[in-house]
């Protein structure tokens, strides 16, 4: 009798992607799983059937050999797959009940951990807020830091048990940390009430660290700060969080930098702006004068006369560096002209024979302002 074909089994089109062939074969395993049709040949059959012609649709090379040579691709050896299944293709009711029951476990498979012993969990991941000058963004630099964190335990190497002896396989799970029942047509998994999941058992738990195979402990590590980090940069050092459980992997750590407010400078990017006070004479008559930068310098800047508050320069190349270096931004630095204040008698007297002599041409913007607010009176009065 031969075999139908695959497609027609699921009910997809030959076209179908992953997702596809995946809803449709779950649709059939459920119609057709021998726990809802008990006693039922056919539909046994009909569940072997599906789950022959999935296990092959899923694989892209079995499927590319099946859409090529059809059932004979897996008759006589070719094609690959035979792990000795039912049926030409290598089925597998393994890897079907994998797939078919994956999402009510838990999702990812819930396969069994095989030989384990050393069946601990991964150490938490930790976070450390560690605040930074901005000059110390911009140079970087090496730091030491102390985290409180749980490491292995010497004695028992991290195994949980006391030294001499070794964890035994759980015999309630035989090493899975997991255990199955079946609730009519499902599989329910749990975690084993024995081992509590880690697929084994310490009669013979370490004196040191209670058979957790990890202690609490302060850990001083060194951090290295690259160039340019901004506020919120992460830096994540592999394998420094919390040590795992009886020997299992350790987490990781990661490092939340902030930088203070600085006195002088405000950064946006890689650029750095700052308020530059200025005498009204520097200001009127022009001159230079010298500016702070990151790097702890001064340059000079040329102010011509005439300078109003608010007028910009650009110094380039004084700005934050890219994180890791590269390009460097600029810095924006921007004029405050400073009104005279605690005059002398003399200079007020200057200041007022100033005034009287000043036209519309030594303030042409509060002239302009104000012959435009007259202006409008006029208007609203008329």
């Amino acid at each position: 009798m031969s075999k139908q074909d695959y497609y027609e089994l699921l009910g997809v089109a030959k076209d179908a992607d992953a997702a596809t062939l995946k809803k449709a074969f779950r649709k059939q395993a459920m119609q057709y799983h021998p726990d809802k049709n008990p006693g039922d040949a056919a539909a046994e059959q009909k569940f072997k059937d599906i789950g022959e012609a999935y296990d092959v649709l899923k694989d892209p090379e079995k499927r590319a050999a099946y859409d090529r040579y059809g059932h004979a691709a897996f008759e006589h050896g070719m094609g690959g797959g035979g792990r000795g299944g039912h049926g030409g293709a290598g089925f597998d009711f393994s890897d079907v009940f994998e797939e078919f029951f994956g999402d009510f476990m838990g999702g990812g498979g819930g396969r069994r951990r095989r030989g384990g012993a050393q069946g601990g969990g991964r150490g938490n991941d930790l976070r450390f807020n560690m605040e930074i000058s901005l000059e110390d963004a911009y140079r970087g630099k090496e730091d030491k830091i102390r985290v409180p964190t749980s490491v292995g335990c010497d004695p028992c190497g991290g195994s949980g048990a006391e030294p001499g002896s070794q964890p035994e396989v759980c015999s309630t799970c035989g090493g899975a940390g997991k255990v199955r029942a079946s609730q009519g047509f499902f599989m329910v998994e749990r975690t084993c009430p024995t081992c509590h999941g880690n697929g084994s058992v310490i009669t013979n738990p370490c004196k040191s660290c209670g058979g957790a195979g990890r202690v609490r402990k302060e850990k001083t590590l060194q951090v290295k700060i690259p160039q340019g980090v901004e506020e919120g940069t992460r830096i994540r050092l592999a394998g420094e969080g919390e040590a795992g459980t009886r020997g299992a992997p350790p987490g990781d750590l990661y490092i939340f930098l902030s930088i203070k407010p600085h006195p002088l400078f405000k950064r946006d990017g890689d650029m750095l702006y700052c308020q530059v006070p200025i005498p009204m004479a520097t200001a009127t008559l022009g001159g230079d004068i010298e500016v702070p930068t990151i790097e702890g310098k001064r340059a000079r800047i040329k102010v011509p006369q005439g300078t109003q508050s608010g007028r910009q320069f650009r110094l380039r190349g004084k700005g934050m560096p890219e994180l890791n270096g590269g390009f460097t931004g600029d810095m924006i630095i921007e004029t405050l002209v400073e009104t005279p204040m605690n005059l002398t008698k003399r200079q007020r007297e200057l200041m007022e024979e100033f005034a009287e002599e000043s036209g519309d041409d030594v303030s042409p913007r509060s002239e302009g302002f104000f012959s435009k607010v007259k202006e409008l009176w006029d208007d609203l009065t008329e």
